[in-house]
């Protein structure tokens, strides 16, 4: 069976001549054809002609994919696509850069770099990776064993301690008598004919408050000021029994 025809034509399918050659994308896949169409042939048959010129884009497509530099690996061959040359415009504005606190102006100034630690070091004692901070990490003192050598100077940590709670109690009562003192101040004050108000208030001295005084109004109801009258008279004089009443004509004829 020859097969050399059919190789022939399917050679020639992968070649497209163009008048103009295409300029091509290929970050994008895209391919940008300037050449101008036949008005005859799209006339005659539109669809079997827009078709051809597609496929025919394609195939130009795809023959320059296949001259890209590839890379093979496990899941097979890729090709390295270059970098994108079509300029697409953005959907938004670039964002503005965001302003530098104070500490990065002032590391910026003195040239101070952040340098990110590792979350492990290497421990020489034990020769293996161990965590810089928390539990079995590089900064662990030995706090957590169960047998702990207790320094010479144990003593003295003691004695200071034991005088810390005494300064810290001996303040705690100093405390209470300064603010004793200056509630009996406050008390004093009062007794004056001003209660304290035009008196020269003292470094440190709280401030009094004092009661407002409540001034009824000129004008009330009749029946609730005579009887505001009446139980301020009661209060003075009282409440006296009928047999505590001097008749004063019966007192008269008797003397």
């Amino acid at each position: 069976m020859d097969v050399s025809t059919q190789l022939e034509v399917k050679q020639q399918s992968l070649t497209v001549e163009k008048a103009v050659p295409l300029e091509f994308d290929l970050a994008l896949l895209a391919g940008f054809d300037i050449n101008t169409l036949d008005e005859e042939r799209l006339r005659q048959n539109t669809d079997k002609y827009l078709k051809e010129c597609s496929r025919n884009g394609t195939q130009l497509i795809i023959n320059e994919i296949f001259k890209l530099p590839t890379n093979s690996t496990e899941d097979g061959t890729f090709a390295e696509l270059p970098d994108q040359i079509t300029k697409i415009p953005r959907e938004k504005p670039v964002p503005k850069p965001k302003p530098l606190t104070r500490w990065e102006k002032f590391a910026k100034l003195k040239g101070i770099q952040n340098r990110k630690q590792s979350r492990k070091v290497f421990d020489e004692a034990t020769g293996e990776w161990v965590p810089r901070w928390g539990y079995k990490g590089a900064n662990d003192d030995g706090t957590n064993d169960w047998l702990i050598p207790v320094p010479q100077n144990a003593g003295i940590n003691a004695t200071r301690h034991t005088r810390n709670l005494e300064e810290g109690a001996r303040g705690a009562d100093q405390k209470s008598a300064k603010e004793e003192l200056m509630k009996k101040i406050s008390i004093s004050k009062s007794a004056t004919a001003s209660i304290g108000r035009f008196d020269k208030p003292l470094k440190g001295e709280p401030k009094i408050k004092g009661v407002k005084r409540k001034f009824d109004p000129l004008i009330s109801d009749m029946n609730k000021e005579k009887e505001a009258n009446l139980n301020i008279v009661n209060g003075l004089f009282g409440k006296k029994d009928k047999s505590d009443i001097i008749n004063a004509r019966k007192a008269r004829n008797m003397a």
